[in-house]
């Protein structure tokens, strides 16, 4: 596969993902589309197998692995979710996993880390480098390194996704005006945005991120890649990355329209509408693309809009505190 992964290869990995991904319902909320005056279709991989989108892209190159890259197994680094995907395609395999995840990443992440089988290396991702230490687990095991987004099998993975929410929409006799993308490395944004290339030219697609990590956003405006002042302390932990991907972030230049930035509140009232509308559980980072369409950033009268729900692993003390406010 070439670093850009063609249409093709998103076609390839449904077709890997087939009986091991659960193919996720697209949603409608009559309360949101009165609220946006236009249709919202809600892609809900908050259902996927561990809880999130990663599922998909660590199933897609997992798979893949031969006999001789499967003996030293897989090293993965992580917030939480592509650490799940990750060990539980890796569990699937037979493989050992190791994953690198910050200490202060949400305990039920941890946990269900642990449950996959995976082994489980902390550290402090204010002073030291997640990279460097997977690279020294990597070479001490003679493992395979499973990166979170920088990948082009990772990338495919996350945009079958995209060609699930087009061919759902065109079941129902729509086409996308416009995509919302939780973004965090710019994987699974890159991956719709291929996909939706190809399907759904005309859709305008728009990342979406919380304020203060708006890396993406702010690289989309200056053409080069930009980095966040902070690297933890966010309410939304899944999309604490630095800086977009070397690989995501060409593909993400040219064919989205812009970045969106979401507060932390407006988060909440997502996660609030998610559980009490629609009856899902979001983690904030898997509820940033609601939080943009229910804040109004995006006008969406008389438009169809795609928004995803990308992950659902939200820690129960915290999902309390937002539902009782």
């Amino acid at each position: 596969m070439n670093m850009i992964p063609a249409f093709a290869d998103i076609e390839d990995a449904a077709t890997r993902l087939a009986g091991a991904a659960v193919h996720t319902p697209l949603l409608e909320s009559p309360l949101l589309n009165a609220r946006c005056g236009g249709r919202v279709l809600i892609k809900a991989d908050c259902l996927q197998r561990t809880g999130s989108f990663k599922f998909r892209g660590a199933w897609n190159r997992i798979s893949r692995l031969d006999a001789a890259q499967q003996k030293g197994g897989v090293v993965a680094y992580s917030s939480g979710n592509h650490a799940q995907g990750v060990a539980a395609a890796a569990q699937l395999k037979g493989l050992p996993a190791v994953i690198v995840m910050p200490a202060d990443t949400p305990a039920i992440k941890i946990a269900n880390t642990r449950g996959f089988g995976a082994e489980v290396v902390l550290y402090n991702r204010a002073t030291e480098s997640r990279e460097e230490i997977a690279a020294g687990l990597v070479a001490q095991r003679g493992a395979v390194l499973v990166p979170p987004f920088d990948d082009p099998f990772i990338i495919a993975g996350q945009g079958t996704a995209g060609l699930e929410i087009a061919e759902q929409a065109k079941a129902r006799g729509l086409s996308l005006d416009a995509m919302l993308v939780c973004c965090s490395g710019g994987g699974l944004t890159a991956g719709i945005a291929l996909a939706l290339e190809q399907l759904a030219p005309q859709a305008d697609i728009y990342s979406v991120e919380p304020e203060g990590f708006d890396d993406m956003a702010r690289s989309l405006v200056s053409g080069k890649r930009e980095v966040n002042t902070a690297s933890s302390g966010g309410f939304c932990d899944a999309l604490l990355t630095p800086t977009p991907g070397e690989l995501t972030f060409p593909i993400n230049l040219p064919r989205l329209r812009g970045g969106f930035v979401v507060t932390d509140e407006e988060v909440r009232a997502a996660m609030r509408f998610a559980f009490r509308e629609l009856k899902l559980v979001a983690e904030p980072g898997g509820a940033v693309a609601l939080a943009a369409a229910l804040a109004g950033k995006l006008p969406l009268d008389g438009r169809v809009t795609g928004l995803i729900i990308s992950g659902g692993n939200a820690d129960p003390e915290t999902f309390a505190r937002v539902l009782a406010a």
